[in-house]
């Protein structure tokens, strides 16, 4: 269990982190500035632990792909960009892709 909820943090604190970099307006921001740094370095950390158990191939593409998903989607809610056919169509294969990768067999 405790992998999973590594990963799940790990996931929500690269989002946090990615969102910081948008709001930080190229660095002239300071305090979205330095979120970027710690949320991406809790975020490592914590996806490190999970590398303890998980195979780094599924590990690395369950927080890239979900958190890409959902910065699409926060994009959207509040940066107004758009959610066109082909993005919807795009995270449905990033979440065919993860689901796939969990079902292969790796160890979890």
């Amino acid at each position: 269990m405790m992998p999973w909820i590594y990963m799940l943090g790990a996931i929500v604190l690269e989002v946090a982190g990615t969102t910081s970099m948008k709001l930080a307006e190229g660095f002239t921001r300071p305090l979205p500035s330095v979120g970027v740094f710690a949320f991406y370095g809790a975020s490592l950390g914590l996806l490190t632990l999970a590398l303890k158990t998980w195979d780094v191939s599924v590990a690395y593409a369950l927080w890239s792909g979900l958190g890409t998903a959902l910065i699409v989607l926060i994009g959207v809610a509040w940066f107004g960009e758009a959610l066109t056919a082909t993005r919807i169509a795009c995270i449905g294969l990033i979440l065919v892709g993860v689901v796939g990768l969990n079902l292969s067999g790796s160890s979890h």
